[in-house]
């Protein structure tokens, strides 16, 4: 059988690729622990321990970090939900991917972008790893969503495009922080309980309390007056 040789990786590029991991790590936990508008490329550059403009050899602009960093984690989202089983039923999938993406963000490695930001955009349409990624996990998630309400475990009333987005914000929830800030619950506990806000609602699920019937031969209570 025909041996294909390992393609060598001259130490230069393997020199690049190691700077560009490490700018990705830094990008990452300055997005999530700064946000977009007060993270610098300046911060960026001490966190790795390189010059601000090595910074701009691997990436042109602030926009194309926050780009390339998102692209990143679309990566590991596909990675995480190819990697599920196969017979795992559809919300169970669901529920699995946003827990990961919750455990991403109390950990400090999810991207915290704004919502509106003409630049930002721009970089992020440009970028074919965020599209296809973007592209790639909604499709997912959106065929679990489709499967969840056909067997009754998602509410099929509900149009699918807003379930989508409902798990999409999940992984930039707010309610995280304050839940983390006031130190009342784990990060474990912190993930069951936005789950089952998530998944289970806020509507209480008691049964009501059944009917006492009259007992046998008794006459009904007189009405009052």
């Amino acid at each position: 059988m025909r041996t294909i040789p390992a393609v060598k990786v001259s130490f230069k590029a393997q020199a690049l690729q190691a700077r560009e991991d490490a700018i990705m790590h830094a990008v990452n936990h300055l997005l999530a622990d700064k946000g977009f508008d007060c993270m610098t490329v300046d911060e960026v550059a001490a966190q790795v321990g390189i010059a601000k403009a090595s910074v701009y050899k691997h990436f042109p602009s602030k926009e194309d970090l926050a780009a390339a960093a998102m692209a990143q984690i679309l990566r590991r989202a596909q990675a995480y939900m190819e990697a599920l089983p196969v017979n795992l039923p559809a919300l169970e999938k669901l529920r699995s991917v946003v827990r990961w993406a919750i455990e991403r963000k109390l950990s400090g490695e999810m991207p915290s972008l704004p919502g509106q930001n003409c630049r930002l955009r721009a970089a992020l349409v440009a970028n074919p790893g965020y599209m296809n990624g973007l592209l790639a996990v909604s499709e997912q998630l959106g065929q679990w969503i489709a499967i969840a309400q056909a067997q009754g475990s998602l509410n099929p009333q509900l149009p699918a495009t807003a379930v989508l987005f409902t798990l999409y914000a999940r992984a930039c929830d707010p309610v995280l922080e304050f839940l983390k800030a006031g130190g009342n619950y784990s990060d474990a506990e912190i993930m069951d309980l936005v789950l089952s806000t998530c998944f289970d609602g806020l509507n209480a699920r008691a049964e009501p309390a059944p009917c006492s019937a009259p007992a046998p031969g008794s006459s009904p209570s007189p009405s009052p007056g």
